[in-house]
Parts: C-alpha cells; structure tokens; sequence
C-alpha cells in the first residue's frame, strides 16, 4: 500500500510552493513525523515531516521546482509495481544536472554517503563540455531576481541624493533612529507612503517600514510595524529580533508582508552611494550609505564631521522630484537636529 504526500495549505493565502531542499532520497526508510522536505513560501522556509512511516517509493517534484497546493510531492511505501528500491542513488536535483548534461547515472560510482550519486559526481563525469560552475537560482534567491526583475520593468525610478551630518545621531541606533525619523516624515509625505493600484493612488495612513537583510540564502525584508508611535528602544529591539531570526530562517510569512516603504542601509558594506531598486508594489525606498569623518566647512570653518549620503529612490508616476527632495531634506532635518 502506498500513500501520495500531497503539498499541503500552508495558510496566509498561499496557493503554491516551492521544494527547497529534500531531506530523502528515493529508497529511504522514513519514520512517521520524520523530517521530509524543506518548503519555500513568500521568502519563509518551512520544514514539512513524513505523515506516515515507510519507504520513499518516488519522488515527483524536484528542488527548486514550483507548484500549486495540491501537487503530490512524493509517494511513500510500494510505488505502482513494488519495485525494489533503485541501484542508482541520487537527488531529483542531482539526476536533474544528470539530464542537462547528459550523464549516464549508471555508469557512475557514487562518492556520497551510501555510495549515492553527488553533484561533483556528475560533473566529474564531464570532460571538457562545461565552462565554470552552474548554481539554478532557488528559494529565496529565485524570489528575490523574479521580484527585482518585476520591480525593474515596471517601475519608472528616479534617485535623488543629498549628504546627512550624522555627528549627533547615535550610531549604535542607527537604523531604529532612521526608522523612527522617517515614518515621522512620511506623515508629512504621504504620497511616499503610498501604493499605485492600476490608475489610482492609494495613500496609506499606517507606517509599517521595511528593513532590507542579508542573509545567506538571500535578502529578505522583514517589516517594523506602526514606526511612527513607538520610540527608539522599542524599534531597536524589533529590528535585532527580526535580523537575528531572519538570517536563522525562522520569521514567519506575515512577518515579511504589508510594509509601506522600505529602509535598506548596509553599514560599511553600503559604499558610498548606491540607487537600491523598489520594494515593489510601495513607491520609494531609502538607502542610508556610508558614513565616515568627512571635513566640512562650518561657519566659515573646516572642520570634521560624520557625514553620510542618503538616497530616495522613487516611482516617478506616483511621485514627482520635487517632492522626493522636499522628503529627504526634511528626512535630513529631523535627523541632524535629533528628532
């Protein structure tokens, strides 16, 4: 008796997933509640366990594959005929690149755990047909080019680019300051808080603001809430939370959903200035780049200062320049003068 493991309802809306890691291969025993499969959804890993006890009879859905709830991802006990479990071992990844590069797995002595087939296997296996290394995009990397990609070809993005004098500005809290600060200006500016909804303009009146994060597998943006209520302390330690809990893979889906603007600020990797792309469907986003002692003149002076360049980046159908400066030099304001 076999029994079809179909990809379940993850909730929050979602009608489709993707395999990001198999944690079987094809001939496994697999205990009930076992550790299966590795789930990607909206930028959020889920690990999915066995629900029964027996062998991996075939794996259907490949990694990095993406289908709609309902699909059946694996079959677990005797597959159609019974067969006995497979000579070859190897991953639907691996016997995917078998394919693309036309590899016999058979004729292959497998290097993994187990004798199974590895990627390096295969590519062992081929003799002057491959230049460099291939990697297929997945998960939260794949999310994150189809995202850029649309954010790219449909939003019309102008920059705009004035220096801060950050010496004031408690560099340990840096980016709790920024968010505060800006939800706060953003009141002043709606229409940078806004989303456009085909030939309408839909001005928001929360200010939930996202925050750009590196992680391994990818950037993601987790979203502050209601930033302009709260006071420094109390975004530092959502911004930490979410950070730390970001880079371990374990923020939840509505965690990364309904943010109306987005702050991105790279620290010392963020260089001297750089035009970030939309958060697409919101309608500018700031970049918050490098700061360092510069010397300036004041009051007829030089003298050192700590100065950096932030950057607004905005849809130019929702938003027109002169705006976007009038934001930022407000933005800029509030910041040099603590508040």
């Amino acid at each position: 008796m076999s029994f079809e493991f179909k990809l379940p309802d993850l909730g929050e809306g979602l009608t489709e997933g993707e395999v990001a890691r198999w944690l079987v291969v094809e001939g496994d025993e697999v205990a009930e509640d076992q550790p299966l499969v590795e789930l990607q959804t909206d930028k959020t890993t889920v690990e999915i366990p066995s629900p029964a006890a027996g062998r991996v009879a075939k794996i259907l859905v490949g990694e990095g594959e993406v289908v709609p709830v309902g699909t059946t991802l694996v079959v677990i006990g005797e597959d159609d005929g019974g067969t006995p479990r497979e000579k070859v071992q190897a991953t639907p990844l691996v016997r995917r690149l078998a394919a693309e590069l036309g590899v016999d797995l058979d004729s292959l002595a497998g290097t993994g755990p187990g004798g199974r087939i590895t990627d390096a296997d295969v590519r062992g296996a081929v003799s002057g047909t491959e230049d460099g290394r291939r990697e297929r995009l997945f998960g939260v990397r794949r999310q994150a080019a189809d995202h850029l990609a649309r954010a790219h070809r449909e939003i019309p993005a102008v920059t705009f680019v004035e220096e801060c004098d950050f010496t004031d500005v408690d560099l340990d809290v840096l980016l709790p300051t920024v968010l505060r600060a800006t939800a706060l200006t953003l009141r002043e500016f709606p229409v940078l808080n806004a989303r456009l909804d085909g030939e309408t303009v839909v001005y928001l009146d929360r200010y939930d603001l996202g925050i750009a994060v590196q992680t391994d597998q990818g950037l993601v943006v987790p979203v502050v809430r209601a930033c302009d209520t709260r006071s420094v302390d109390e975004l530092r330690a959502d911004v930490d939370d979410l950070a730390e809990r970001a880079r371990a893979g374990r923020l939840a889906a509505d965690e990364l959903r309904g943010s109306t603007f987005t702050v991105t600020s790279a620290g010392r990797l963020g260089g001297l200035f750089v035009t970030p792309l939309i958060n697409y469907p919101e309608v500018a986003i700031l970049g918050v780049h490098r700061i360092a002692p510069r010397a300036v003149v004041r009051d007829g002076e030089i003298v050192p200062r700590r100065v950096g360049n932030l950057s607004v980046t905005f849809d130019h159908r929702v938003v027109d320049g002169a705006r976007a400066a009038a934001f930022t030099l407000a933005l800029i304001e509030r910041l040099e003068s603590g508040g």
